[in-house]
């Protein structure tokens, strides 16, 4: 997952390079998200089938070969290409190592799986940014380098995949065709709310994932490499932090509660985007992600432990589906808003909406709750 937001601080590089917009900048991340999308879609069952490991290592070959694609860049089709693979790879590990480590976990681990398999995901997002903020203010070559150190990562990442035992026992029960996911209706009371509060917190999750470094340049006027990293780093570092929370707070009131922390950190950057405050951009970040945290992590595990466990790589494919729409489609808005209102107003609309929904979603929880039980149908 680090190699998926490895390109984050580096826009700006590339745009200097190669002359592109703002706008481009958000359809390179778009593309990306398609990638996720279409990998789900058609392929977010087939470790129910195949094997857990089989999928996680072809997830392994498609990251390496999107670093490959930017480690020898040239121009936009590069950039295209190797943003659509590292989509692929992502679509393919999301749903399937999120399966593969509640099932691999010991029995008196159970109830920390879900929360290591998240933070893994939330962890690896966060550092990808970080690593190549820093690589682009302190490499000679950061636009190579950082590919460099991704594919050894990629490479350790994939001798470990090797290692682990298989979890899946029966791999012909089911068809090994693509086939359309599909939500059990036992699953749904809680995968529309997990849904709704995860399509907000993953959109936050790509504002700052790919038009970022634009807000800090044009709008706060800072312009460092490292300190975007640092900032995208921050959500996905309080993300985790959120995950952690949920443990003390517990799953019917984290779902709630971490749409209100949303809401008050979309307050915090609007008032960033108004003031051009750092401090505020940092703060509201910081406020986001522990809301963003708290509701995705409860949103997994009240979707997973309604699950029938034959289809739960299945059914969280289907929810992380919803959340990879969310992190692309209002991205390309804010840039399409970009270019005709101006980048801050293109923001604060974004803000709003996003507030909106998490608002939404909190009535609704507190007017109809989840009861959590565990899987079967």
């Amino acid at each position: 997952m680090c190699g998926t937001t490895l390109p984050t601080p580096l826009y700006g590089l590339y745009q200097q390079e190669l002359g592109f917009s703002s706008f481009m900048v958000t359809l390179i991340f778009a593309v990306y998200a398609v990638g996720v999308i279409v990998a789900l879609l058609l392929l977010g069952q087939l470790s129910d089938s195949v094997g857990r490991r089989p999928v996680l290592l072809a997830g392994l070959v498609l990251s390496a070969m999107s670093a490959v694609c930017f480690l020898f860049q040239s121009g936009l089709p590069e950039l295209f290409a190797g943003r659509v693979l590292s989509g692929l790879s992502a679509g393919l590990f999301t749903g399937t190592a999120t399966a593969a480590v509640v099932e691999l976990a010991p029995r008196r681990w159970a109830a920390h799986a879900t929360l290591i398999a998240t933070a893994a995901n939330m962890g690896g997002l966060g550092s990808g940014p970080l690593l190549a903020g820093l690589m682009a203010q302190y490499v000679p070559d950061p636009l190579r380098q950082v590919f460099v150190v991704d594919l050894v990562l990629v490479a350790v990442a994939f001798v470990g995949v090797l290692l682990i035992p298989e979890t899946v026992r029966d791999r012909h029960g089911t068809s090994r065709g693509p086939r359309r996911l599909r939500v059990p209706p036992s699953v749904r009371p809680a995968f529309v709310p997990a849904a709704m509060a995860g399509f907000a917190g993953f959109a936050t999750l790509g504002l700052f994932t790919s038009v970022a470094p634009s807000f800090l340049s044009e709008v706060v006027g800072v312009s460092d490499p490292a300190v975007s990293g640092t900032v995208v780093f921050a959500v996905f570092g309080a993300s985790t932090a959120g995950q952690l929370l949920m443990g003390r707070v517990g799953v019917h009131r984290a779902l709630p509660w971490g749409c209100v922390v949303l809401v008050a950190g979309m307050a915090m950057i609007s008032s960033a985007l108004i003031t051009a405050s750092l401090f505020l951009l940092v703060a509201g970040a910081l406020t986001a992600g522990a809301g963003q945290g708290l509701s995705f992590r409860a949103g997994v595990t009240m979707v997973g432990e309604r699950s029938p466990a034959e289809r739960r790589a299945e059914v969280t494919s289907a929810l992380f589906v919803v959340l990879y729409v969310a992190i692309s489609i209002p991205v390309v808005g804010v840039g399409i808003m970009a270019v005709t209102l101006g980048l801050r107003q293109a923001g604060l609309i974004f803000s709003g909406c996003v507030a909106l929904l998490a608002a939404t979603t909190t009535v609704l929880l507190w007017l109809r709750p989840v009861a959590v039980r565990g899987g079967g149908e």
